[in-house]
């Protein structure tokens, strides 16, 4: 199969880099006077600003070089943000998604269930994340204690499942939307006499099963909210918000988010309108198999994936690993002000396992997968010299002039035992997995290429770029507009 030639993005074309430059300025201002001068956390204005640096030039860059023909290409770093950069998201998917299937999900059926929650919930989840992994663990148990029930049943005694949950925190229209992705082992493992384990599989649930787990996953979710004083039990009760103490204008942005309305500007208070859909129209929740609805409440447990199917389930990971935003979905009309909520707070682990997948589980050593752990490990060696290209430059040196040399297996270190242990995918390896790319490839002679410069030095950038015709500085934000007069929409 033919491999596509790759084409280094720019990252100042695209519309959603216009979008956050154009109007970052103005929106942190109209937060800040809506807020007697807080305005927004820093880690999300920090977070819009370094997006702003994501594959421009100018930050730095990686000199790759054809050792054939001498061709020369330039590859910029990247932000590594974790909310909402398309480019930064996308390569986090595709590492972590080849991760879950060379590595943790053995080879067995995989189901995915999904959980959203009502609107007053997803709110308090989306910065509690203590309540969140709370509520996320009575889902779970939910879950995996329907897999022991129906193993008990057939007679199987000290059956385990296992589960990875994705915390997902956007919906479809951009908005605030936390729900859950949870891929569970579609079946039960024992251990047999001769101290080996068994997987089991399970039969496909029924809706009244869909319907149970929900009622069941309802009810004790609401238990934890009445324990910690998060019910409203007391008619016209106001309940805590911590949020709202510590960032008004986030509090204010994420409650509007999570109801489909404008948070700022002339159009404050009004739906957020999106185009092919009538703003006015009723919300209708599809019915369809192995799905159920309640108070608010939605579970639906119809994707499966075959134990011989490891591309589907790669591309069920991908999907549920995806950034927040696509690329090639935006359109000028966009309003760029919604992507603040979709920044989750630093240090937030937002893919979590369960059961026999969990980090200390006895039985995890025996169940993960390493079917595709030799074929990866061969892998990076074809790449090992790209591993820091599109990726935040380290501590410049002491000495030399701003421009310096890998070695050739930096991405692979041995480990204790002397076996190469990558520390992660590389750019080359991953854009080849996800997108038939072949980054080293040169598009003048069709020879390979190798990383032989690492530039992070800004007088050597500015040298090289002016050289180049090229930018030399990052673009910077617009000044601050005030709001156009309101609008007839």
């Amino acid at each position: 199969m033919a491999v596509t030639e790759y084409q280094p993005r720019g990252a100042e074309g695209m519309i959603l880099h216009g979008l956050v430059r154009d109007h970052l300025e103005t929106f942190l201002r109209d937060a800040a006077e809506r807020t007697d001068g807080t305005g927004v956390p820093h880690f999300v204005e920090k977070e819009l600003r370094e997006f702003l640096t994501c594959g421009v030039l100018a930050r730095g860059f990686a000199r790759v070089r054809c050792g054939d023909c001498a061709y020369e290409r330039l590859v910029p770093f990247s932000c590594k943000g974790r909310g909402f950069c398309p480019s930064c998201g996308g390569r986090r998917m595709t590492e972590q998604a080849a991760h879950l299937v060379d590595e943790v999900l053995p080879r067995v059926p995989v189901r995915q269930w999904v959980l959203t929650m009502p609107h007053r919930l997803r709110y308090l989840l989306a910065w509690n994340h203590r309540l969140c992994r709370a509520v996320l663990a009575v889902y779970v148990r939910a879950i995996l204690g329907h897999y022991r029930r129906r193993a008990r049943r057939r007679g199987l005694e000290g059956a385990q499942g296992g589960a990875v949950t994705v915390i997902q925190r956007f919906g479809g229209g951009l908005n605030l939307n936390v729900h859950f992705h949870t891929l569970v082992l579609d079946g039960v493992f024992t251990e047999t006499e001769g101290g080996s384990l068994e997987f089991h599989p399970a039969a496909p649930p029924t809706d009244a099963d869909v319907a149970r787990l929900l009622a069941t996953v309802c009810r004790r979710v609401r238990r934890l909210l009445a324990r910690r004083g998060l019910d409203g039990g007391g008619a016209g009760e106001a309940l805590p918000d911590p949020l709202t103490e510590e960032s008004p204008a986030l509090a204010g942005i994420s409650s509007a988010s999570v109801q489909g309305r404008v948070a700022l500007g002339p159009r404050a208070g009004a739906r957020v309108l999106q185009i092919g859909r009538e703003p006015n129209a009723p919300w209708v929740t599809s019915r369809g198999p192995c799905q159920a609805h309640l108070e608010g409440f939605d579970l639906h447990a119809n994707v499966a994936v075959r134990a011989d199917d490891r591309q589907g389930l790669e591309r069920l990971c991908r999907y549920v690993l995806r950034p927040p935003v696509a690329q090639d979905r935006l359109e000028l009309t966009a309003d760029g002000r919604v992507l603040v909520i979709l920044t989750p707070r630093p240090r937030i682990n937002l893919v979590l396992y369960h059961g026999v997948l969990a980090p200390h589980a006895r039985w995890r050593g025996r169940v993960v997968a390493h079917a595709g752990a030799e074929a990866g490990a061969s892998a990076q060696a074809d790449a090992a010299a790209l591993d820091r290209v599109e990726g935040s430059p380290d501590p410049a040196p002491e000495a030399g002039i701003g421009a310096r040399r890998e070695p050739a297996d930096a991405a692979e270190r041995p480990g204790p035992n002397g076996v190469s242990q990558p520390r992660r995918w590389t750019w080359a390896n991953l854009m080849r997995r996800a997108f038939d790319l072949d980054v080293l490839a040169c598009p003048r002679c069709g020879g390979r290429m190798s990383l032989i410069a690492t530039i992070d030095d800004p007088r050597v950038i500015r040298k090289i770029l002016s050289h180049l015709g090229l930018p030399t500085e990052v673009p910077q934000p617009r000044p601050f507009r005030p709001p156009p007069a309101p609008r007839d929409l």
